[in-house]
């Protein structure tokens, strides 16, 4: 339900408000709007007070229902695009922000060098595996928590905020110690008790759609993350996989303007997994910006030929300066900045 609240009412009638609604069994999540403030109560209704009772308070205007399952993620809740701030970085403004860097850290060496290519070219944000997810149990799984200080090193050395994927609860802590933006991986994005942790953590979530994932179950589990407490969550649409095999995944840039329809979070889109080919990067990447997407995860490394893992779809240093320098005219057609 949705409780709208009269105009001018004060912080302590909000609380009061708050108060009642966690009394009557709900979870209270208040949206302060341009305009108006309400209060998303969510939880199982059955055997639980009627909402509606609340219109009774004078500081409440009226209850309405939610109609999608994804509750606080919904438009319906809050009717305009959220932001999501990063150490001076803005996801979900006017700007589109690239995120980009190695698949997996594989050195310090490798992962300075990244960095401060992908920052000279006009990269906003550092990307950057220590963990990583395998199909095959023999394929390199990642430098784990050295690789995480290597990331904090560039972060240091580049200014650039890091975003890096965490795979289990047990290393959420640890990853939010080093990193500025924690990843669910397409792998987890129904770990349910992942994406309560990551809520908890409070940090911004860049969550992953999954490879058969539909959009109401990819907003459902950003929900998750929501209802456990952490409005910082940014979308990412990173292929699907299809009948098609030319390419390795499906990119459903379908998605961004649903995604943008349906709820008020950031959506970005990863052309380097949703394509698996280097050479179709830059043009889905372009594809993204001109469909509305506000940003974009993108793979680089020095030398891909050598790369442990992902190296034909990532782009070279040069590769990606061109890139960015061909991106900035569509954002600006699209009425964005890079």
């Amino acid at each position: 339900m949705i409780i709208v609240l009269k105009s001018g009412i004060s912080d302590a009638e909000v609380n009061d408000v708050c108060r009642r609604i966690t009394e009557m069994g709900y979870g209270p999540h208040v949206v302060r709007g341009e305009f108006k403030t309400i209060v998303a109560a969510v939880g199982e209704e059955r055997g639980r007070p009627d909402l509606r009772l609340l219109e009774a308070l004078e500081t409440v205007e009226s209850v309405m229902p939610v109609q999608q399952p994804f509750k606080l993620a919904s438009r319906e809740v809050r009717s305009e695009s959220s932001e999501v701030r990063i150490n001076g970085v803005t996801v979900g403004g006017r700007d589109v922000v690239v995120m980009a860097g190695p698949c997996s850290v594989e050195s310090e060496a490798q992962v300075l060098e990244v960095a401060d290519a992908v920052k000279a070219s006009g990269a906003r944000v550092l990307r950057g595996g220590a963990y990583k997810p395998r199909t095959s149990p023999y394929a390199f799984q990642g430098l784990k928590e050295q690789g995480l200080r290597y990331l904090a090193e560039a972060r240091k050395r580049t200014g650039l905020p890091v975003v890096t994927e965490v795979l289990e609860t047990e290393s959420v802590e640890v990853v939010a110690e080093y990193s500025d933006i924690l990843q669910i991986g397409a792998r987890n994005i129904q770990n349910f008790t992942l994406l309560r942790r990551v809520g908890e953590i409070g940090k911004p979530i860049l969550l992953k759609r999954g490879m058969a994932t539909t959009i109401q179950e990819f907003l459902l589990s950003a929900e998750y993350v929501l209802s456990a407490g952490n409005p910082n969550v940014i979308l990412c649409e990173r292929g699907i996989r299809t009948f098609e095999t030319a390419t390795r995944f499906t990119l459903d840039l379908n998605a961004v303007p649903v995604l943008k329809k349906l709820c008020h979070l950031p959506v970005v889109v990863d052309p380097s997994h949703g394509t698996g080919h280097w050479d179709l990067v830059a043009p889905m990447a372009k594809g993204a910006v001109a469909c509305g997407a506000d940003g974009l995860i993108i793979e680089v490394h020095p030398r891909p030929e050598e790369a442990l893992s992902d190296g034909p779809q990532s782009l070279k240093p040069a590769k990606f300066a061109q890139l960015m320098r061909e991106l900035r005219p569509v954002a600006e057609a699209v009425g964005r900045g890079l």
